[in-house]
């Protein structure tokens, strides 16, 4: 009885033997599809590039030009939504009239537009 169960185990290892050899090509085909992957995030990060960072640059360039032209007279607007004219542009800050005999010194940083002159008055 030792025999037939001798017998039986040898063709096991032998079918066990040819399997990695079928193995082989997926991993092939695994390798050429790192390319394609590769060149995907790169066209994604491309768009992200043109979509969203390229326009806050430009805008940001924009806005620190405008800072750099701001003189005295001229009607801001900053980031907490407060309105004012600035009195005095200094190196680093401007001072603001913010109303008649109240001045408030602000950084240049916090100014994110230059008001509307041609506004209408409010009624």
């Amino acid at each position: 009885m030792n025999d037939s169960a001798q017998g039986a185990a040898a063709p096991e290892s032998v079918a066990s033997t040819v399997q990695p050899v079928e193995g082989g090509a997926p991993q092939q085909a695994q390798q050429g599809g790192f390319g394609g992957t590769l060149i995907f995030i790169v066209l994604l990060f491309g768009i992200f590039y043109f979509m969203m960072i390229r326009p806050q640059q430009r805008k940001e360039k924009e806005r620190q030009k405008m800072i750099s032209e701001l003189r005295a007279g001229r009607r801001v607007s900053f980031a907490g939504g407060l309105l004012g004219t600035i009195v005095e542009a200094r190196e680093q800050t401007f001072v603001i009239e913010v109303c008649p005999g109240a001045t408030v010194e602000v950084a240049r940083g916090a100014v994110m537009a230059a008001a509307d002159e041609a506004a209408p008055a409010k009624q």
